[in-house]
């Protein structure tokens, strides 16, 4: 907020505190730690993601796993793509949405968050089309910097996925409740049983110390939006809880016949990391009481942060992939890394590499 602090500066306010492991969470739980980045900053003067890359989302296409991704570059977010065959080593492909100075909307950032996908847990993760596209949602923040004041959430349309059409905001901050005035982050967007629903997460106005919850809206028709009148859905526990300050960046699948709702908590400490709930009809919540991706020991790729899921399924094996960060900021390196259900016995090496 213009008076008040941004997100990063929050997070980075508050003491640095490891906490207790990851507990199990059934079938859900993802211990095994990659424990290096697979997707990192180019460092480069003039590249998109030259300073952070963030918010992974990881899908299958054309028989290649895809993710596209947030890159950072001092100005503000922008979207780019990455492919893998084996969800290890991964490849950069570019830039696929940049900041449109001729736009009021996205003249400083356009993160893409998510793309249509099937929606079972244990699914491929493919893409699916609707009236002939690709459909993906994204969020803008008015102002240059990080996050810098309340985003707003739209629609995208792609044939190709490197090409996006951009369509107009269809949230925005100050037509919710006084738990979303403060701005939207990440979306997600679900179709079930020929009805569309947008769960995302938001802010109030409080400048400093803010609270962030899940709250959904659907539409029929992808034009008129509904916000659920009991939102949020999703929201903040109770003093000492995991999720006390923030439950946020929402990713979420069907898990047989309820839904999963992967998401990151912050406590009161300053402790970022991933979460998850059920629910049986994307209204009402219940969360699962475990912690599945821990903040790692000093030194560790995420030492700071673990937190903002992207969860799909391979051979067998859940990949859980998420915000890996390490040191405070304004020195922090931020990037993407992934843990899984099983063992590494790969020993992979190396990170993402460039086209």
């Amino acid at each position: 907020m213009k008076d008040g602090l941004t997100r990063r500066q929050v997070l980075a306010a508050l003491p640095l505190t490891l906490g207790r492991a990851a507990g199990p969470c059934s079938h859900l739980a993802t211990p095994y730690k990659l424990g290096r980045l697979v997707v990192a900053a180019s460092g480069r003067e003039g590249e998109f993601d030259r300073l952070a890359v963030d918010v992974p989302f990881v899908f299958r296409h054309d028989g290649r796993y895809w993710m596209t991704f947030v890159g950072f570059d001092g100005v503000g977010y922008q979207t780019g793509l990455a492919s893998s065959e084996d969800l290890i080593h991964w490849r950069k492909e570019g830039c696929i949405l940049r900041r449109d100075p001729t736009s009021p909307v996205t003249r400083y950032n356009i993160a893409l968050t998510w793309i249509l996908r099937e929606n079972d847990l244990r699914s491929p993760g493919r893409l699916r089309k609707v009236r002939g596209r690709y459909l993906g949602v994204y969020h803008a923040y008015p102002r240059p910097g990080y996050e810098e004041g309340p985003a707003v959430i739209g629609l995208c349309w792609s044939s190709n996925l490197r090409q996006w059409t951009v369509e107009p905001p269809c949230l925005r901050p100050e037509e919710g409740g006084a738990w979303e005035r403060g701005g939207l982050y990440k979306a997600c967007l679900v179709e079930h049983r020929g009805r569309y629903y947008m769960l995302y997460n938001a802010k109030d106005e409080a400048p400093r110390n803010w609270r962030e919850q899940i709250g959904v809206a659907w539409s029929d028709d992808l034009k008129t939006w509904t916000r659920y009148q009991n939102n949020p859905i999703l929201r903040n526990g109770p003093p000492g809880s995991p999720d006390e300050r923030f439950a946020s960046d929402p990713c979420v699948l069907r898990d047989g016949d309820r839904w999963v709702i992967f998401y990151y908590g912050l406590d009161a400490r300053g402790i970022a990391r991933d979460l998850a709930a059920f629910s049986p009809d994307l209204l009402r919540t219940e969360k699962c009481d475990a912690i599945l991706i821990d903040v790692g020991p000093e030194g560790s790729v995420d030492s700071t942060y673990a937190h903002k899921p992207s969860v799909i399924w391979r051979a067998g094996d859940l990949y859980h992939f998420y915000c890996a960060v390490s040191g405070r900021w304004p020195r922090e390196v931020r990037g993407i890394s992934v843990a899984r259900s099983r063992p590494w016995t790969e020993a992979p090496a190396g990170g993402a590499r460039q086209a």
